[in-house]
């Protein structure tokens, strides 16, 4: 076929499809089918790894627990809560909204494990109050809330770090423990920058909380404050995989929005699991999509090839990692970050583990990469999600987002240049990595 090979003919068709506006997860189905023919291969193997991979898989259960965990959270009045409790923390400093904003997603990673529930939960609640009154500019506003909605996977639990372990075979446990570190790093990171900017624009000062609604708003606070503890005790304490773990945080956040706030009508249950149930779909469309194509990748030895490669230009670990951030950065801002994950990362990890790299460190440095991606345009998907909230134009917003940026990189540096800010809390929990 005029030369070019199946492989070749599979990546064309599925450009070709995509650029058409079909979903990317049908558009790799659609590919994978066309090479099987092409190559004179069953075009039934393509069902046959869906469903395998789909079926097989009980790891995936926990992706659209999480997800509805999240919409639950943000139907049920926790994400309320969870405000007024960092108020009470961080409001009374110049810049304070900008703090809340911060910390709230902080906490709120512990519950959700994804950047878009996080700044769809929180960001209309703190972007309204920030904006009351003009004390902040709404595109700082916007911009702030999507960065700090980045957190949220990267500290436990985690949407890309199940899809990472997918791909990876590397333990969900230990990834989550190794993103607690370099998630919490990364909030300092952005608190500091917003004091910085705070000071130099001359933000306001919110009015400190008084001492004796302190104890009503940690009261109000707490049974969602507990959430994440539950799930970490759980999780590292052995009661229950993370999988399981998906499934309690779930049911706790569904007992906590109905019985304890009393803010979860019936109706509105079943609108959060008729949305939770089209997130889910989305995703698990993109991952069916990609177990057909990863099998094409595999027929090809495209795996093999880039270690290869990779190993003629005899890079150190460092250098690799070097070369896999640049990479993932560029492909963050053209690509969504599942696809990514399932389709780009397979191909490194043979590499991976070639050199030496442990799995659990590549998983985490991977994760911040792709969620610094949904900041950098054209496609930084967080970036379209705050603008449709605020009606800002999206250039404003990203000109407000590159200090955020920059101090997001400064963390990839720091993360990937220094492995033990993500293995040590993992070996003080028994990895051996």
């Amino acid at each position: 076929m005029m030369g070019l090979s199946p492989f070749g003919w599979c990546v064309i068709v599925l450009v070709a499809l995509a650029a058409m506006g079909l979903p990317i997860g049908l558009s790799m189905v659609g590919a994978s089918i066309f090479y099987l023919l092409a190559a004179g291969l069953d075009p039934g193997t393509a069902a046959e790894q869906i469903l395998n991979g789909l079926y097989n898989s009980y790891v995936l259960l926990a992706v659209p627990l999480f997800i509805l965990a999240a919409d639950l959270m943000n139907t049920g009045s926790l994400t309320d809560r969870l405000l007024k409790f960092c108020l009470v923390l961080v409001g009374r400093f110049r810049g304070g909204l900008g703090h809340v904003n911060v910390v709230s997603n902080v906490i709120f990673a512990g519950m959700s494990g994804s950047a878009i529930a996080d700044a769809v939960g929180i960001g209309r609640i703190i972007i309204g109050m920030m904006t009351r009154g003009g004390k902040y500019p709404v595109a700082y506003a916007a911009a702030i809330t999507a960065s700090a909605a980045i957190i949220g996977p990267i500290i436990p639990p985690s949407i890309p770090m199940v899809i990472y372990a997918l791909v990876s075979d590397a333990s969900i446990g230990y990834l989550f423990l190794g993103g607690v570190v370099p998630g919490l790093i990364l909030g300092v990171a952005f608190m500091v920058m917003n004091a910085v900017i705070s000071r130099r624009r001359n933000y306001p000062v919110e009015p400190p909380v008084r001492l004796r609604e302190v104890p009503r708003v940690t009261v109000e606070a707490f049974p969602a404050l507990l959430l994440p503890i539950i799930l970490l005790v759980g999780i590292y304490g052995g009661v229950m995989t993370p999988t399981e773990g998906a499934a309690a945080a779930a049911a706790y956040a569904l007992l906590a929005a109905a019985l304890i706030y009393r803010a979860l009508s019936g109706r509105q249950v079943y609108g959060v699991l008729l949305s939770s149930a089209k997130a889910t779909t989305s995703v698990g469309m993109l991952i069916a999509g990609a177990l057909a194509f990863n099998y094409v990748v595999t027929v090809e030895n495209i795996p093999v090839s880039v270690q290869h490669f990779v190993g003629g230009f005899h890079l150190s670990k460092v250098g690799f990692l070097l070369l896999v951030n640049l990479i993932l950065l560029v492909l963050g801002c053209l690509l969504e970050g599942t696809t990514i994950l399932l389709i780009i990362v397979p191909i490194f990890i043979p590499a991976v583990k070639a050199l030496g790299i442990d799995t659990v460190h590549f998983g985490v440095v991977v994760v911040v990469n792709i969620m610094i991606g949904l900041l950098t345009p054209p496609f930084g998907l967080l970036l379209f999600v705050v603008a449709n909230m605020t009606k800002q134009p999206l250039l404003a917003i990203v000109r407000e987002c590159v200090p955020f940026i920059a101090a997001a990189i400064a963390v990839l540096a720091l993360i990937t240049f220094v492995p033990e800010t993500v293995l040590w809390l993992p070996r003080v929990m028994g990895y051996k990595g």
